[in-house]
């Protein structure tokens, strides 16, 4: 089995490439600056390094870049400087998961790849009628005109609800929600929720990024994960 990972130069995406190696994966892994990886990375037979900005690729590029892989998993996200909150791209993490969508329906594959996206619990399942205390919809409301990645998350996860949906022949996918990130050297407990059990805003929860990391390496080699959890955005709370 391959997985293809983007963003895997970042603080979560790193550690998902690390579990997934683990787990004896074969790792595609699109970075934009490979001379800042662990010299460990360089040396890995399982590990094949694409020096490249995601949205840069061509359509061709695109489907090349996924035909043998059996998964793909998204953690890229926004530097929270002003450049990464304001600046271009806004809508990388929902056009990356757009293209790279449509790069695997392009390639019609025989039987469907899994695609896991790092999300956010700021972000509601609007498939579930999950409880937002009336304060909590206000300060969404005030991210959402002031923070363009909260809406570029949002719109990645309806993507996948909305237009790839539950029944696609080819691409099934699960949107992985963390509350508050952490770094920690070691996996810990943590527990899996469909829907987040405390506010996101107001009473926070933490997880790691080595957790995080390891539940969606979990989703993508582990069968009977994935089938609990395809179609849906679960929570992960550290213990």
């Amino acid at each position: 089995m391959k997985t293809l990972v983007v963003g895997a130069s970042g603080a979560t995406g790193s550690q998902l490439v690390e579990q997934l190696l683990e787990h004896g994966q074969q790792v595609k892994a699109v970075l934009r600056s490979p001379e800042k990886l662990p010299e460990h990375w360089k040396n890995n037979t399982q590990l094949e390094i694409i020096p490249a900005s995601i949205l840069a690729l061509s359509d061709q590029e695109m489907r090349n870049l996924v035909s043998d892989c059996s998964s793909v998993a998204s953690c890229l996200g926004h530097n929270m400087d002003l450049k990464g909150v304001f600046g271009q791209p806004r809508k990388l993490v929902t056009d990356a998961t757009r293209r790279l969508c449509n790069a695997i329906k392009a390639n019609e594959p025989s039987t469907p790849i899994k695609f896991v996206l790092m999300n956010t619990t700021g972000n509601s399942n609007r498939d579930l009628n999950e409880p937002i205390s009336f304060a909590q919809k206000c300060v969404i409301g005030l991210l959402r005109l002031l923070l363009p990645p909260h809406v570029d998350n949002e719109a990645a996860a309806d993507y996948l609800r909305c237009e790839v949906g539950q029944k696609n022949s080819f691409i099934e996918w699960t949107a992985v929600r963390p509350d508050g990130l952490s770094d920690e050297d070691a996996v810990t407990d943590y527990t899996i929720h469909p829907s987040p059990t405390r506010s996101a805003i107001f009473n926070a929860g933490k997880i790691s990024r080595i957790n995080v990391g390891h539940f969606m390496a979990k989703l993508i080699t582990d069968v009977n994960l994935w089938n609990k959890w395809k179609g849906q955005m679960p929570v992960i709370y550290s213990v």
